[in-house]
């Protein structure tokens, strides 16, 4: 059976996790000792690992299992929006160390935030991943990486109309995190490495839309939709893949 390792067992890496126990292995790391021996406890090999962006005074501890795992998927933010460029160069080299100079599959969750808010429909090629901080430096230590910009995670407790909502006229870009599971899967099954794909359900409702169908209200036609459309069809076409949720209004069925 296959190892797998997850770096972040938050939202996603939990129910990636999930999806994958009993297909693999799983390894997968937590922010705090408590929350790794539960993790254990549960069936997992959890370890404790936290990579903080501020430059630490000695070498940052390898993780002892990476040698025998033949998949690799890092879940936790490398985002240049939150923090300045230094500091996530410091956290992407605390990673860094953790996992090596790791040779197997390997995939990098990032985001569709990093296309701008305009009224456009946009593919990949439209912001390639060196104009990414976070997406450049992962590439340029590990060039097999494949990096997936995930739209809004969504599914089980996760609905829009549990949110306060602002700009309820503007398309969503959501993602049920079935569909981020099964695309992982078909590309740990194909070998793929070294691709970049928008993985979001290829249709975009509006906010309003979304909301009024998970409330049971009569759907609506709008007269304008605003904002951006972040478009799977690179992954569709590439790896013939069928999303199990396409529309995001009905994620919650």
């Amino acid at each position: 059976m296959k190892k797998i390792g997850i770096i972040g067992h938050g939202w996603l890496g939990e129910r990636l996790a999930t999806l994958m126990t009993g297909r693999y292995e799983i390894y997968t790391t937590a922010t705090t000792e408590d929350k790794a021996i539960a993790l254990s406890n549960k069936g997992y090999c959890a370890v404790a690992a936290n990579f903080p962006d501020y430059q630490l005074g000695f070498p940052y501890p390898k993780w002892d299992i990476i040698k025998d795992l033949d998949v690799l998927i890092i879940t936790i933010p490398v985002s240049d929006k939150s923090c300045c460029v230094s500091s996530l160069y410091n956290r992407i080299q605390n990673l860094s160390a953790f996992i090596g100079d790791f040779k197997g599959q390997m995939f990098l969750m990032s985001s569709t935030g990093v296309y701008p808010d305009l009224l456009k429909e946009y593919k990949e090629e439209d912001i390639p991943l060196e104009s990414i901080a976070g997406e450049r430096m992962i590439r340029m230590r590990y060039p097999q990486v494949n990096i997936l910009r995930l739209g809004g995670l969504m599914g089980d407790n996760r609905l829009l109309k549990n949110y306060n909502v602002t700009n309820l006229d503007f398309a969503v870009n959501h993602i049920h995190y079935i569909d981020i599971a099964a695309a992982i899967l078909k590309m740990i099954q194909n070998g793929t490495k070294s691709s970049l794909y928008n993985v979001t359900a290829p249709l975009h409702p509006t906010k309003k839309q979304v909301i009024n169908t998970q409330k049971n209200l009569p759907d609506i036609e709008m007269e304008e939709v605003k904002g951006k459309k972040v478009l799977s069809s690179k992954l569709e076409s590439e790896l013939d893949f069928i999303f199990q949720y396409p529309d995001p209004r009905y994620f919650h069925v």
